[in-house]
């Protein structure tokens, strides 16, 4: 379906559902013979409960992270929340060799260091219904104190104003509409043009007025 292998870059703020539509396209990708994974980052974050390493990351310390940084064993690095997180070079490249797809999970600040290299990427943007729901998502995880949720609440809405960076952008108003619009992207098929781009504008300046 897909003749030559790409990297995607899939963004959005803390609790716009990101996840669970990636979890979502993989499972769709799959059905089809897509070869899609998602790619594995390392962080120096402690796994939550089901977590378990080389599945959801490679959990290592923060000495070793900021080793392998300082040898360029990254492809692009950054630290969000009191945490580092980075994606491996040979990660990337040996899985796009072999003619797998991947999804990369990245924050801005990733995104932008992969924005400056000669990559075979493609980039996505995803947003929240509305700033109530992107609050009321952050504060159901249960797991975080009040300091933490305060600063994903921070971050989030600081990380929408870089939105127009992306070459796509999806509204993850209906959760379907939303997996097969991200499907279609990263299957290179003809987008599911939901909302205009002027709409997609609107939509985007009144989650910034918040």
């Amino acid at each position: 379906m897909i003749k030559d292998p790409k990297l995607f870059l899939v963004s959005a703020p803390s609790g716009a559902g990101k996840s669970s539509l990636i979890d979502a396209v993989l499972a769709s990708a799959d059905e089809s013979d897509l070869p899609l994974e998602l790619s594995i980052s390392y962080t120096t974050r402690l796994p939550r409960r089901g977590e378990s390493n080389g599945s959801q990351y490679f959990f290592i310390s923060e000495e070793d992270f900021l080793d392998k940084k300082n040898s360029n064993f990254f492809l692009e690095h950054a630290e969000v929340h009191g945490n580092w997180y980075g994606t491996s070079v040979d990660f990337v490249q040996s899985k796009l060799s072999s003619g797998i797809n991947l999804i990369l999970e990245i924050d801005v600040q990733g995104f932008r260091q992969i924005n400056d290299m000669p990559l075979n990427y493609d980039s996505i943007f995803i947003l929240p219904p509305s700033i109530h729901s992107l609050e009321e998502r952050i504060k159901s995880r249960g797991d975080e104190d009040i300091e933490s949720i305060n600063l994903r609440l921070k971050n989030a809405k600081e990380e929408l104003t870089h939105a127009n960076e992306y070459k796509h952008i999806i509204i993850n108003d209906s959760f379907d509409d939303a997996e097969k619009e991200l499907f279609s992207i990263i299957a290179q098929e003809k987008p599911l043009n939901r909302e205009n781009e002027e709409e997609v504008q609107q939509f985007l300046a009144q989650l910034l007025s918040y």
